[in-house]
């Protein structure tokens, strides 16, 4: 027999689940100051990801769109040893996607709260007060929840289309960092 204990647990999880998952797949899409792509793996080879190409391909449809006229690519130094922030930029830019002055890149965002602390201090010293946040489904409330923490009360968001296997390791983590976040607020 099965414990309302146990029960009551898996509709906790599948519940959360199901709010991580509606909440990142419905686009807040809105004219933003700046875009901001948080990074993802860089390969061996240097080339970007396809988790990371799909965040790149949607912060320039977004940006081709006029939702903003420049973006922040954050990302730090991978065991690859290259900067996912500069690689983004080169991506972007080689491709013709998105001008290279219109682009500012953030080395230091090696976490979401990182990347949300940088884009905080790059937007005031800009005068930006909002932004569109471009990450996977499964990363977008814990990264638009950094940026409100930071003190950006405008903050918009748009998943990168793609999904993968890892997503499921992916949502898990997420189901133990987002509270953590909200714990540890100051």
């Amino acid at each position: 027999m099965i414990s309302l204990t146990t029960i009551l647990s898996c509709v906790l999880l599948l519940g959360s689940v199901a709010a991580i998952l509606a909440d990142g797949m419905r686009d807040d899409i809105g004219v933003s100051d700046i875009g901001i792509v948080l990074g993802s793996k860089v390969l061996p080879d240097g080339q970007s990801s396809a988790r990371l190409r799909a965040r790149l391909d949607r912060a320039a449809e977004l940006y081709q769109r006029g939702m903003f006229r420049h973006i922040i690519v954050s990302g730090g130094f991978g065991t690859e040893g290259f900067s996912e922030a500069a690689r983004m930029a080169d991506y972007l830019s080689m491709h013709g996607k998105v001008p290279r002055a219109s682009l500012i890149l953030d080395e230091h965002g090696d976490t979401a709260a990182d990347t949300a602390r940088n884009a905080a201090a790059i937007m005031r010293s800009h005068g930006y007060r909002s932004a569109l946040v471009i990450t996977q489904y499964f990363h977008i409330s814990r990264s638009r929840y950094a940026l409100r923490r930071e003190g950006i009360t405008g903050v918009h968001s748009a998943h990168a289309r793609y999904a993968e296997a890892r997503d499921v390791y992916s949502i898990a983590r997420e189901l133990v960092a987002l509270p953590a976040y909200w714990l540890h607020s100051p």
